[in-house]
């Protein structure tokens, strides 16, 4: 199975939101009062932002938005299949994506995850992220996250060897 990372178009992004695993819909779900895959792929648009292929069919989104100056916030989600791009995406996050929201003059971005979402939880880990604190009642029925982020003082701790499948970066025409 070949993973092949690109950058983000609507289609791809809208597929992707509509056909979301049962965890990023309900993370979706408590954050948002409304959404629709049409207006999720919209807003993703925002900033970088990237698509996972596998065997040429969309299966994640990832990247990257600035909030304000210097503040940027990272997101993720994905079809059921995106378990098997996460190698790529996490070299792409270190080779490519990390460089260029550091080049734009980020000093922190932030991450949120569902607590109850252990996969997320670890992954945010993996990439080096620094779980900062619990949200209790961050979600809109109470539901609990967690805040992650990379500051500019850490990115120079962030684990290089953490990142598989390095070769998705050189997929990136921007790379």
């Amino acid at each position: 199975m070949t993973v092949r990372i690109i950058p983000a178009t609507l289609r791809d992004l809208s597929y992707i939101a509509a056909n979301l695993r049962p965890e990023d819909r309900a993370e979706i779900d408590c954050q948002l009062d409304h959404w629709s895959p049409a207006l999720l792929a919209v807003t993703a648009l925002q900033g970088f932002a990237y698509v996972a292929e596998l065997d040429g069919n969309p299966e994640a989104g990832f990247g990257a938005a600035e909030q304000r100056g210097g503040l940027w916030i990272a997101w993720s989600w994905g079809t059921r299949r995106m378990k098997r791009c996460v190698p790529g995406i996490t070299g792409h996050f270190h080779a490519v994506l990390g460089p260029k929201v550091a080049a734009r003059g980020a000093w922190r971005v932030e991450a949120r995850a569902l607590a109850a979402n252990e996969l997320a939880l670890r992954w945010l880990g993996r990439l080096g992220a620094t779980q900062r604190c619990r949200l209790p009642g961050y979600g809109r029925n109470g539901e609990d996250f967690f805040l992650y982020d990379w500051t500019r003082e850490g990115w120079n701790h962030v684990s290089l060897s953490k990142a598989a499948g390095a070769e998705a970066a050189a997929t990136d025409p921007d790379h």
